[in-house]
This record gives structure tokens, sequence and C-alpha cells, in this order.
């Protein structure tokens, strides 16, 4: 189940001059004044953070304040010794040796020269703190977030068992008893925003897509057992949405706001896909039922498809006419096929030498309203302004769709939306005939995020005013509302 949020776009305009080539660029010169806040510290975001953080301080040594780099890890040495750039840790670890390899980024290529020669002229000015109040405030599990209105939620999930709802806040993840009777645990990470969040198959594992808007995205894999973060991995410079696992849980799906769709492995966040087709920001990706395959989905209007071995774009699942989608691509989620439903699709005339693969359909929705099902693999020659991959159109809903998910069986699905005025809507619908099963009682604002109990009785919805709210997948009815986080004002379950 892929829930995700779309949020605006910076568009890069083609010059009229000549183009440049990338190596004949010079980097931009370091500044005679080096600042902490301003030139190290993305620096160390980027590179350090994911393995030196509060949740997972490899080496007993933690980056991400200015205070912790002076203090001494495992080593038992500083990090850094202010004015003494060639006895600091930090400068040893990134300096590459003879062979061209430095201990730290672990397992990544060493810091650019001109990295490595901002971190040192910095130190050797003192390595001066010039971090603003305002962002001196301190976040980790020691000092857990505190909330004075309710944040909004932008993901939620069950595990597999049915005993944890996933609730986003702001830098956290909330893990709730499913039934809503109490919050068990508290993911804090370095994320602000956790955009989209997924237990793995076996749910012993949660993923996290989120990150600091303009700043960094990043990955988290937690050990939901242990509460423990297992793998923090940044990621572009900008927030990441609508994350996934694969069928065997070996690898992790997600849109960025570069409009790429990229994947990790999620033992060492090592990036194994890269896809660039996209337009727009990628808001949703879903695999296969094989793995095989990635769909994902943009703003730009289009569903594509993404061979995970290759990392070959492969085809349009929508339809490539102009005017086909009135509106970019907000959530896809894969419908999971029972025994008696699986199928072999069938192989396209003009595609010599293609093999048939497993029947696969996923839910598509977003701007338009209108919540549609395509099966992923073409099984007739495209014909200019087909759209034959689309299996069925359901009823419109008010407002965009943010968020849809299917039950176990995937005989029912779910959609939320959000629409003028602070007003949301969400409902049920049978897969197969395309009725509504149910429209829910009691959504009070814009919906973002939505998901099935495994049981597949009861729904859970949340968005913009913080609450979840949980309900009957076949009645509609209001069973349980309460505040996922800990706010003094919030109003009380019941």
């Amino acid at each position: 189940m892929t829930r995700c949020r779309a949020f605006g776009l910076v568009l890069f305009l083609l010059a009229l001059t000549p183009a440049v080539r990338a190596d004949d660029k010079k980097p931009a010169p370091i500044p005679d004044n080096v600042s902490y806040y301003k030139d190290v510290r993305p620096i160390f975001v980027l590179h350090c953070q994911g393995c030196h953080q509060p949740a997972k301080p490899m080496g007993g040594f933690v980056m991400t304040s200015h205070a912790d780099l002076l203090k001494k890890g495992d080593s038992d040495e500083p990090g850094v010794l202010p004015g003494k750039p060639d006895a600091s840790k930090i400068v040893a670890q990134v300096t590459p040796d003879k062979d061209g390899k430095a201990a730290m980024p672990k397992n990544k290529d060493p810091l650019a020269d001109r990295d490595r020669e901002i971190i040192k002229k910095w130190i050797a000015q003192g390595a001066k703190d010039d971090t603003p109040m305002s962002a001196k405030h301190v976040v980790d599990a020691e000092h857990p977030p505190t909330y004075s209105l309710l944040p909004v939620v932008s993901s939620i999930d069950f595990s597999p068992d049915g005993k944890l709802l996933a609730v986003s806040g702001y830098h956290e993840v909330l893990l709730h008893k499913a039934d809503g009777s109490g919050l068990v645990g508290r993911l804090v990470g370095l994320s602000e925003r956790v955009q989209s969040l997924a237990f793995s198959p076996d749910g012993k594992q949660l993923a996290v897509a989120g990150g600091s808007p303009g700043r960094f995205g990043e990955i988290q894999v937690w050990d939901v057992e242990k509460k423990k973060l297992k793998l923090s991995q940044t990621v572009t410079f900008d927030t990441l949405y609508g994350v996934s696992w694969s069928p065997d849980a070996t690898k992790i799906a997600f849109g960025c706001a570069d409009n790429t769709v990229r994947a990790i492995d999620s033992s060492n966040g090592k990036q194994v896909l890269f896809q660039g087709a996209h337009n727009d920001w990628v808001m949703g990706t879903a695999f296969s039922q094989t793995g095989e395959f990635l769909i994902s989905v943009s703003r730009d209007r289009s569903a594509r498809m993404t061979e995970v071995a290759t990392q070959r774009f492969i085809d349009n699942i929508t339809s490539i006419t102009p005017g086909a989608l009135k509106g970019g691509l907000l959530a896809v989620a894969r419908r999971p096929r029972n025994e008696k439903e699986k199928r072999m699709s069938k192989v396209p005339p003009d595609t010599p030498g293609a093999k048939p693969m497993p029947y696969d359909e996923v839910l598509l929705a977003g701007s338009d309203g209108v919540p549609k099902i395509y099966m992923i693999h073409r099984e007739k020659k495209r014909v200019i302004g087909d759209d034959f991959n689309k299996v069925k159109d359901f009823e419109a809903m008010s407002g965009l769709i943010y968020a849809g998910c299917f039950n176990k069986d995937g005989t029912l699905f779910a959609v939320g939306s959000s629409f003028g005025e602070g007003k949301g809507e969400a409902r049920v619908y049978n897969a197969a005939d395309g009725k509504r099963v149910s429209t829910f009682e009691g959504i009070k604002s814009p919906v973002y995020t939505i998901a099935f109990a495994p049981d597949g009785k009861t729904v859970a919805v949340a968005g913009f005013d913080g609450m979840v709210r949980l309900h009957d997948a076949t009645t509609g009815k209001l069973i349980k509302e309460f505040a996922p986080a800990p706010v003094a004002t919030a109003a009380a379950s019941r």
C-alpha cells in the first residue's frame, strides 16, 4: 500500500546560449569565512548524519549538532579540535589514503575535494558555531517532539499481523496499538517531515520516506520490535515520497522531487534503481507481484513501469495522449491477487521475444478525483490515442484523491480525498463491479492517507486535522477517533 501527498515544484528552464559541459564548470569558490551552519552542516547532513545521529550513533559519535562534534566517540578522540584541522578526527576520517579510499563516509566515495577543504578551513578558523537560536532546538529520542497542535498526518499503515498502526508525525513515527487504545513507541529520526511509511511484508521493519524541504531527502529503516534505527540514507536535496517494499523485502522504492524514481537495497542503503523518465515529482511507487517491475506515478499525469533488474523504463501504463488524464497522479496501490484470479498476461503482437507475465492491476488516483484500475502489462498493439490498459473507471469523488489502498484479497479498495473549504471524504468500493460499498461518517477534514487493517474489517483514515479515525469498512460507521500525538489540548479519544 502506498500513500502519498503532493507539494510545489521548481522548474529548470533551458538557456538559449550554447550548452556548457558539466566537466567544464568550475566549483564554487570556498568562502573566505566558512560558516558552520551554511557551509559545513549541509555536508554532514548529506554524507554523515545517517550513521552519526542520536538514533544511530555509530562509533559512539553524533554529528547532528555543533556541540556533538567537539565530543569524544568510542575512539576517545574528539571529532573536532578547534584551530587544529590536522589533529581533528573528522579530517583524518574523510581524507583519502594513497589508494584514493577514505574511512568515511563508510562504503561510499570520498567527499569532494571542495567539501574536505571547507571542513578543514572551518576548523582552522576556530570551528565557530553560528547556528541560529531558532535552529538549536534538539529533537531526538531523549527529547521527543512536543506538540501544541496535532500535526498533519500524511501516512499511516497497519502492521501485517494487525497489532500496530504506524502514524506519521513531526520528526517521528508514532506506533499505536491497532485499535487506537494506546501509544507503544515513538521512532524519532532526522527528517522533519515524514511523508510516507510502510511496514515490510513480514512486519519486522518499517520504511520511512521524508526529509527536510530544500535540504535533504531521507529513507529510514527501523527495527519495529527493538524500535531501533537500522538504516538512514540521504537522497537528493528535497523531501521523498511514496515508499514501498519489494515482495521479498530486499528493496525499498520511493519517489523524488527531482522527477526521479529510485530504489535502494534495504540492508545497506545502496541505490539499485534509478529512473528519470518522469517530468514532474514522483509521488508514489508500487512493485509488481513478482517484484520484477516497479510502477511509479507522478504529477506529470502518468503512471510508468520500470524493469527493476535493468533499471529500464518499459512503458507508460496510462494513455500518453494529451488530456487523457486531467491532472497529476498522487496515489498508486497494487491489487493483491488471490489464487482463483491469477493468470498470465497476453503477449502484445508487436513485441518480439516478450514473454507472458503474471497479470497485475494497480489502483491509480489523483487530481481528477476519479479512481481507476489499470493492468500494468499491455496486451494489445498500441494505437495513438488509446487507453487500452485501463480496466475500469469508478465513481468520481469530490476534490483530489491523495490516498488509496486495497484490502488483503483485493476485492475492495478504499480512497480518500480533499476538497474546498477544508473538507474531505473517504469511501470503499467493490473492485470488481465498481459499486460503492460505504461512505465514511465523521470525516471532518481533508484526507491524506488511508489503510485497510489486515482483517479487512476496519479502515484507518487521517489527514489535515491530525486525528486518526477507525471506520467499519462495510458500513462506513465511525468506530473510534483518537489523537495520535501527545498534545495537551488535543481532543480526548472517544
